[in-house]
């Protein structure tokens, strides 16, 4: 079809979310993805909300294919998810790394670390796969599933080339200036919220003699939803979610659906087809449970 004038529409931001929790352990993360409705949980990591709650989970998933036929199935078949949450991404990355190494060369020699690849070829290989999952996320969206990632924080420095660098809170990631091994780029790009949950701190100072002060870390308790970036924090939305509100357990979901769009839920199909949710068979993933459970038994 011809591209014209009468090609061009209005469009606003009401697909699923795309959205990353990221924060310090045992602040909320998992609790606060759970609280989404019709959530079915991916687990890479053991992380539970608090006691007496429970989960709709695949269980805890080893390799990267059991990963990717879980967001398959949702992708193919009925059932009435609107979300499904990673937990976590982080744990997520050492999976795409076996998976690299599995994968090989350019000879398809596997290789036992992500280093044995050589001059940084191992994270570009590496960014591949990570693109293969990120295109499942968006497939997963365009059946009308909304997607929610959580993933642990890690305090980086930051080289501002207006100003002199300094240290704030970001997704922990491997990350690099060349865009081919930006694996954290790869994540936060296509997120239509990336929101770190921190709890507040105020520093004082102790004086402890004529000269000498000691800064002492008061206040916490209180924990905060950061929806925009600053300085001290990686941190966007395009939903209008105010720079940061408190996070009560319970009331999470409640604070934020008042910015995003309605999961609209997921139609009838009998089948998606695709590379990306078809390139792992059950024969693959079979491989990969088996030498999971050797590793397992190694260790």
């Amino acid at each position: 079809m011809a591209i014209t004038l009468d090609s061009i529409r209005r469009v606003k931001a009401d697909q699923p979310a795309r959205i990353l929790i990221y924060g310090p352990p045992g602040k909320g993360k998992t609790t606060l993805a759970s609280e989404f409705p019709d959530v079915v949980f991916v687990q890479i990591e053991d992380g539970t909300p608090g006691e007496g709650k429970e989960l709709a989970s695949f269980g805890l998933l080893k390799t990267y294919p059991q990963v990717m036929q879980a967001l398959n199935s949702l992708l193919k078949g009925v059932h009435p998810y609107k979300y499904v949450a990673i937990d976590s991404v982080t744990a997520m990355q050492r999976l795409v790394y076996d998976e690299t190494c599995y994968r090989g060369d350019d000879h398809g020699k596997s290789k036992k670390r992500i280093e044995d690849f050589g001059f940084g070829k191992g994270y570009n290989n590496a960014t591949q796969i990570w693109q293969e999952y990120m295109d499942m996320i968006n497939r997963l969206r365009a059946r009308g599933i909304g997607t929610i990632q959580i993933g642990h924080s890690s305090i980086s420095r930051f080289d501002d080339p207006e100003d002199v660098s300094y240290d704030r809170y970001d997704l922990s990631l491997r990350t690099s200036d060349k865009t081919d091994s930006d694996h954290r780029g790869v994540i936060i790009r296509d997120m239509d919220a990336v929101l770190l949950l921190k709890e507040a701190v105020s520093i004082k100072n102790e004086e402890r003699g004529p000269t000498a002060k000691r800064a002492i870390g008061t206040g916490g308790g209180t924990i905060w939803i950061h929806a925009r970036s600053k300085p001290a924090l990686n941190a966007k939305n395009r939903y209008g979610i105010p720079e940061k509100g408190i996070f009560k357990e319970g009331q999470g979901y409640e604070y934020l659906s008042k910015y995003l769009p309605a999961a609209p839920g997921v139609p009838q199909i009998e089948s998606a087809g695709g590379r990306a949710a078809e390139e792992v068979s059950e024969d693959e993933a079979d491989y990969h449970d088996e030498h999971a459970e050797d590793e397992d038994a190694a260790a």
